[in-house]
C-alpha cells in the first residue's frame, strides 16, 4: 500500500470513531488541515455512514474479539454446510441466528450508551449486515474493516458488493484497531432512590429486549416471505419448461410425421412424372402415325 494510502486510511479509521452526527463536521475539517494536499479531495470524498453501518462499525471497534469470532464461526459453518441434510442446514441457519441476534442487541446498546437510538429498522439491517459478514467472505472483511458506509445483506446467491460498502477500496484488507469504551468517572453519593432507578433500568433492559425481538421476528419474516417467493418462483418455473418439454414433443412427433409425409409425396411426384413422360411419347407417336397417313 502507497503512504498515501495508508495514511487516508488512518485518517479514515478516525473519522468512522467519531459519534455519527459528528461525522461530517469533523471531516470537513481534517479537510481544511490538508488544503493544498492531494490527500484533501479524497479524506473529502469519504461517505456519512448510514446509521447501520456506524452501528456496525462501533461494534467491531468496542467488540472486536466477539466480531472476529463470529467471522470465524462463519467460515468454519461454510465449510461444514457442504454435504449438509435439510434438517442440519435448517439447524445450523438457527445458531447463525442466535449469534446474529445476540451481537445485534449488544450493538443497540453500545449505540445507546454513545447517544444513537437504534430503531427496530436500523437494528434489522445492523442483523443483516452481520449476518452477511458470516454467509460471505468479502463482507466479513467489509465488516472488520471499521470503515463501512453502507449496510450489507447476503442471500446466499451470488456474492455481496462489499467494496461499495465501504469508505475505500483499501478497507477490505485493513482490520480497525479495537477501542476501549471511554472510562466513566466514578463519584459514590447516597442514592435514595436507588430502588426506582433499578426499576427503571429494568424497563429500559425490557424495552430494549422487546425491540430486538421485534428486529428478529421482521428478519425472520422478511426471509420467510423470500423462502416463499422464491419456492413460488420454482414451482413457476418448472411448470413452464413441463409445458415446454411436452411442446417439443408434440413439435418433434409433428415433425416426423411431416418427413414421412413428404417422403411419400415426393414418391408419388416421381412416379406421376414417369407417367406423363410416358403419355408424352405415346402422344408424340400417334401425331407422328396421324401425319405419316395424312400425307
Amino acid at each position: 500500500m502507497s503512504e498515501t494510502g495508508g495514511e487516508l486510511l488512518a485518517i479514515a479509521e478516525e473519522l468512522y470513531a467519531v459519534p455519527l452526527g459528528e461525522f461530517t463536521a469533523t471531516r470537513d475539517a481534517r479537510v481544511r488541515e490538508l488544503k493544498g494536499a492531494p490527500l484533501a479531495r479524497e479524506v473529502k470524498a469519504l461517505r456519512k455512514p448510514t446509521a447501520a453501518a456506524w452501528v456496525v462499525d462501533l461494534l467491531v471497534r468496542r467488540e472486536s474479539e466477539q466480531v472476529t469470532q463470529m467471522i470465524a464461526v462463519g467460515e468454519a459453518l461454510r465449510q461444514a454446510q457442504q454435504g449438509m441434510d435439510a434438517a442440519a442446514l435448517r439447524e445450523l441457519t438457527r445458531q447463525r441466528r442466535q449469534l446474529t441476534g445476540a451481537l445485534t442487541t449488544r450493538a443497540r446498546a453500545l449505540a445507546g450508551q454513545a447517544g444513537l437510538k437504534v430503531t427496530a429498522p436500523v437494528a434489522g439491517q445492523v442483523e443483516e449486515t452481520l449476518t452477511a459478514a458470516m454467509i460471505d467472505p468479502d463482507a466479513g472483511r467489509a465488516v472488520a474493516s471499521g470503515l463501512l458506509v453502507l449496510p450489507l445483506r447476503a442471500t446466499g446467491v451470488g456474492s455481496v458488493d462489499a467494496g461499495g460498502a465501504v469508505a475505500v477500496p483499501a478497507a477490505l484488507g485493513f482490520t480497525v484497531a479495537p477501542v476501549e469504551a471511554p472510562a466513566v468517572g466514578l463519584h459514590v453519593v447516597p442514592d435514595p432512590d436507588a430502588d426506582q432507578r433499578a426499576l427503571e433500568e429494568a424497563r429500559a433492559a425490557l424495552a430494549e429486549a422487546t425491540a430486538g425481538l421485534d428486529a428478529a421476528v421482521q428478519v425472520e419474516r422478511r426471509a420467510a416471505e423470500e423462502v416463499d417467493r422464491l419456492q413460488a418462483a420454482s414451482l413457476q418455473v418448472q411448470a413452464e419448461l413441463d409445458e415446454l418439454r411436452r411442446r417439443l414433443a408434440e413439435l418433434e412427433a409433428s415433425a416426423q410425421e411431416i418427413d414421412d409425409d413428404l417422403a411419400e409425396v415426393e414418391d408419388d411426384r416421381a412416379a406421376a412424372q414417369g407417367d406423363v413422360e410416358a403419355a408424352r411419347r405415346a402422344r408424340d407417336q400417334a401425331e407422328q402415325e396421324v401425319a405419316r397417313r395424312e400425307g
